[in-house]
């Protein structure tokens, strides 16, 4: 009974220190490091990254017949043909031997070095 008594107490007490702890108010000073990480994270990691996609996008609608490509399995080869609805582009990659992949594939242009001088 008597501990009974003294854990009631002790949980009384807690409870008032508890209730009398001043409430933590809004401060912008703690809102600062959290903008911080956000905008770092904007310019290092979403931005680049959302260019770099805008980039690919116009380089894969402007695909043309005769362009040197190279796709995303590292297989090089000279389109022959453009398929707009099926969003395809058929590529040479050897005398004769023709494959159709998707355009979002092409990984980069390959420019043709003009001729030493």
């Amino acid at each position: 009974m008597i501990k009974n008594f003294l854990i009631s107490d002790s949980f009384a007490q807690a409870s008032e220190a508890v209730a009398a702890a001043p409430a933590q108010e809004f401060s912008f000073a703690s809102f600062v490091p959290l903008l911080l990480i956000f905008a770092v994270f904007y310019f290092l990691i979403i931005r680049p990254q959302s260019k770099k996609m805008k980039e690919h996008q116009g380089l894969v609608n402007n695909l043309k017949i005769g362009n040197k490509v190279i796709t995303t399995g590292g297989i090089i080869g000279v389109v022959k043909e453009v398929y707009q609805k099926e969003n395809q582009v058929e590529i040479e990659i050897s005398d004769g031997v023709n494959v159709k992949i998707l355009k979002n594939y092409v990984a980069d242009l390959i420019q043709e070095e003009k001729s030493k001088k």
